[in-house]
């Protein structure tokens, strides 16, 4: 058998509990290590008070510790190029390049690699400018979309409906800066409409090794509507991903991001992240992520069945032409449980009861994403709380189990769509 590994996983949400969780059952992990972590992750985990984003500290530890494999989970340590850092320490690192990943924290950098490699999009034109953006609202068609070009934490997008919406974003990031830097530029493209979905993909520079497609629900209402969040639940497999559509997601859009990016000198290790929309059959491309989804990450990975450290580890040995992923059969789905005011202001540190009386449950896992250790007690500690995933032999038993398990549990102010997976099913 192949050295145990020591894995240290770097984020505190709930995409990085479905890694620990998933990790945590391969023979080969002898130790988990997570940082910062969270109330759930650090029963699985030892975790590390170290922030997300001090590169230098968690260099520091991954030497000291020998840590075999450091896994990035969020985009803000590889936006600032942790894994740069940690290659030229020689550490193994699963996670792009600084440069490559800017197909993340740059939208306009995406823009152009996709409109160079001939990937379906949007148009779109990119401003710095207040007025000259404001000028070219006058001439565009409805709805518009204005995006924050750098990282907003999946809300720096606005769909805009009238002309003056548009108007308010443009002002709102780039003169009141809304998103900080991540708004001195604003990308300003025509709005897609069809059928929205995510399709995840290892990608060792070479070879390209796609998951489960799964969809996202980012809208905070009922029916996709209010504002954009993180994501509010998801299910995988999506069944609007037929194998045709699947291909034509490889052909069109995933190998020629990863031959694109290898074309500018910044080739691709980790997770390329594709959120598209689908119209008329067609996959256009709406954003690129450089790291596992979130909440996506809590479907997916449950129906994976091929060890997930042997997976990381071939991306960063560039040996994923030797892996086979083989998946379960079974469907999965994430209910998103949120603070009130979410996600704008909300309250912090509120105790939540039930979490014992679905643990233990068959087919059921509580992804923490955003809760702390109040002495004894788990308490709130962000805007998005927990992802309760269930999955089964349908769909609908994975929903039904899903949303079962998250009336058990209970915080001041919960909020959770009801409709996750609703419209599939109806």
């Amino acid at each position: 058998m192949a050295n145990p590994m020591k894995i240290l996983v770097i984020g505190s949400g709930g995409r990085e509990h479905a890694l620990i969780w998933k990790l945590a059952s391969s023979p080969r992990v002898s130790k988990l290590y997570c940082a910062p972590g969270n109330a759930g992750i650090s029963q699985l985990a030892t975790c590390v008070p170290i922030p997300a984003t001090d590169l230098a500290s968690l260099k520091t530890f991954a030497e000291r510790e020998a840590v075999d494999l450091t896994v990035v989970g969020p985009e803000a340590p590889l936006a600032l190029g942790i894994a740069d850092l940690f290659r030229e320490s020689k550490l193994k690192v699963f996670g792009p390049t600084k440069n490559a990943a800017k197909i993340e924290s740059s939208k306009a950098f995406a823009k152009n690699l996709m409109m160079r490699q001939g990937i379906p999009t949007a148009d779109a034109r990119t401003f710095e400018s207040v007025r000259l953006a404001l000028d070219y609202l006058e001439q565009c068609s409805l709805p518009i979309v204005v995006k924050a070009d750098g990282l907003a934490q999946g809300k720096g997008v606005v769909v805009a409906r009238t002309v003056q919406d548009a108007k308010d974003a443009v002002v709102n990031m780039l003169e009141h800066r809304a998103f900080g830097d991540a708004g001195r530029r604003v990308v300003i493209e025509d709005c897609l409409e069809g059928e929205e979905l995510t399709l995840m993909a290892f990608a060792d520079g070479k070879t390209v090794v796609p998951m489960l497609a799964a969809q996202d629900h980012k809208r905070l209402g009922e029916g996709d509507t209010g504002p954009n969040t993180g994501g509010m639940g998801a299910y995988a497999p999506a069944p609007v991903a037929t194998p045709a559509l699947r291909y034509a997601i490889m052909r069109d859009v995933l190998h020629p991001a990863i031959e694109g990016l290898s074309r500018v000198g910044s080739p691709f290790f980790g997770v390329l992240y594709a959120g598209l929309m689908v119209k008329d059959g067609t996959p256009y491309v709406l954003e690129f992520n450089a790291r596992f989804g979130d909440p996506e990450t809590q479907v997916v990975l449950p129906l994976l069945k091929t060890d997930l450290a042997e997976v990381l580890e071939a991306v960063v040995e560039h040996r994923l032409d030797q892996i086979h992923l083989e998946w379960s059969e079974e469907s999965a789905v994430c209910v998103v449980l949120a603070s009130g005011g979410y996600p704008g202001k909300y309250e912090q540190g509120l105790p939540i009861a039930g979490l014992q009386d679905v643990s233990g449950q068959d087919r059921v896992a509580v992804f923490h994403a955003g809760t702390a250790w109040k002495g004894e007690d788990v308490v709130t500690a962000g805007g998005r709380v927990l992802g309760i995933t269930a999955w089964g032999s349908s769909l609908r038993a994975a929903h039904d189990r899903a949303y079962e398990a998250g009336r058990c549990i209970k915080f001041e102010g919960q909020y959770c769509r009801t409709d996750i997976a609703g419209r599939v099913l109806t």
